[in-house]
């Protein structure tokens, strides 16, 4: 019964993803590409001693609004990220990539709306730059700033530590679960592989996977920020992607390391960008073998 209740509400995402949405989820992975991108460009830049800065994602979206023609590239993200948003909440409500409603399932589809929430909130941070009112909007100031404001709230109740360390978990195995797709180079299976040319698989899954498992990395480092602030009931640990970049500058040969995974995030950008031109969206059944690749 509950096969028969996944196939059809699969059956249902197929129609509405053959149209729009799949065409709002490569405008969103283009966006979320160019905005890893210029994190990573910019820390590579510091480690090699170009310039730079170590930065998340707001702030790389504060500087593409500093650009040239920043205004109109601000509401092309925004509009991009909200594309990507919309098209997680589509993975996870209409399952349409087949997870299933058991508990392994479950877990999964509420990822995706958890990412589309965050995705969300950067288009609306976007939109409020491009508006003019710095970023304010509802958006809060840099991802660490808000992360560490939400913590403190929390930790001021009864049992917020609890709820912090959980979170902490969390991230960890959202990080655990990057680098093992990034490790088994699960991402292939929804790639239209024969449209692309040797050249574009090869470099395309070697970015994916350097991408997604230095990704890992930075998810499992906010992760052990976490359960340090619940371990010690302190907000300040908690570190956002700018945050962990610079612990990570901090450290013994910090420059290498920032070096590797800045280029991490520049591989992820790029592994973005492949996921926007060749990505399938053919919907799954419920624990059915992956679409097949033409």
């Amino acid at each position: 019964m509950r096969g028969e209740v996944a196939r059809a509400r699969a059956a249902i995402g197929g129609r509405e993803v053959a149209k729009w949405v799949e065409r709002l989820a490569r405008l969103g992975y283009l966006a979320k590409g160019i905005v890893y991108g210029l994190v990573g460009v910019l820390a590579a830049q510091l480690a090699f001693g170009t310039g730079g800065e170590v930065t998340g994602t707001r702030g790389a979206i504060r500087e593409i609004g500093e650009g040239t023609f920043g205004q109109l590239a601000l509401v092309l993200i925004a509009l991009g990220l909200l594309g990507y948003a919309a098209w997680r909440l589509v993975q996870g409500f209409l399952d349409v990539d087949g997870k299933g409603d058991d508990a392994e399932g479950l877990i999964k589809r509420a990822g995706y709306v958890g990412s589309a929430v965050i995705h969300a909130s950067l288009a609306f941070f976007a939109a409020s730059i491009a508006l003019g009112d710095g970023g304010s909007g509802g958006a809060g100031g840099g991802g660490g700033d808000r992360a560490r404001s939400m913590t403190a709230e929390i930790l001021s109740h009864t049992g917020g530590a609890w709820l912090v360390g959980l979170a902490g978990l969390i991230t960890i195995g959202v990080g655990l679960y990057q680098f093992y797709l990034g490790y088994e180079v699960e991402f292939t299976r929804h790639w239209k592989m024969g449209e692309m040319r040797p050249a574009q698989r090869t470099w395309g899954v070697r970015a994916g996977r350097f991408g997604l498992m230095a990704r890992g990395v930075v998810f499992g480092l906010m992760g052990v920020f976490f359960l340090q602030a619940a371990r010690q009931s302190d907000a300040s640990e908690v570190k956002g992607l700018g945050g962990v970049l610079a612990e990570i500058a901090s450290q013994g040969y910090g420059t290498w390391l920032l070096g590797i995974v800045a280029l991490g995030l520049v591989a992820y950008a790029v592994y973005c960008f492949v996921q926007a031109r060749y990505r399938h969206f053919q919907v799954r059944t419920s624990g059915g073998p992956p679409p097949v690749q033409a």
